[in-house]
């Protein structure tokens, strides 16, 4: 579906190349680049089937996990997680903070993470574009999820709006997308 290198970025300061698929013994890894403007990151999110390294090649990154006091990595330094565990990474320097990383198995996630940033850049005021993030978190949800969306856009406005949605035809344009994994 993708050639790679393939390479994402959004308007709130956050690029990530998706470089190649590296086959090894047992699973296939991702290998990812990324920079960040300061203060850019992701939001807390978690992987349900996947492990996640990122590798400090300049800049300041800062790592958290719910409920823990966050963990600052220079140059050289790296934040791994597996999959299963809740997590948010953010520039928590001054300069642009580069990244090196990988990603394993590979899944759905550059696809996810593609059509994400798109409904980033697509949303209004500082939100994803709704339709298109519906229907995204709704189909990947068993691979993939993101705390702060607030509860109820989360639990009925986002359910509400992949339905309607479903009913307008403006999901033909994910007619292509990958199957989520069970």
């Amino acid at each position: 579906m993708f050639t790679y290198p393939h390479t994402i970025e959004n308007k709130h300061g956050e690029k990530l190349s998706f470089l190649r698929i590296v086959h090894e013994p047992g699973a296939d890894k991702l290998e990812t680049e990324g920079w960040a403007k300061p203060g850019a990151g992701p939001l807390t999110h978690v992987h349900w089937k996947q492990d996640e390294s990122l590798t400090v090649i300049s800049g300041k990154m800062a790592t958290q996990i719910p409920g823990q006091e966050p963990v600052y990595y220079g140059p050289g330094e790296t934040a791994t997680f597996l999959r299963g565990t809740w997590h948010r990474f953010w520039n928590a320097g001054k300069d642009e903070l580069h990244i090196k990383g990988w990603i394993t198995p590979p899944n759905n996630i550059v696809y996810f993470l593609t059509e994400l940033y798109k409904a980033i850049d697509n949303g209004k005021n500082n939100r994803p574009e709704l339709t298109a993030t519906s229907f995204i978190m709704r189909k990947y949800r068993s691979e993939f999820a993101a705390q702060g969306i607030p509860a109820f856009v989360r639990k009925v406005i986002m359910p509400l709006n992949y339905f309607f949605g479903k009913i307008r035809g403006a999901h033909k344009k994910f007619k292509d997308s990958p199957p989520a994994l069970t």
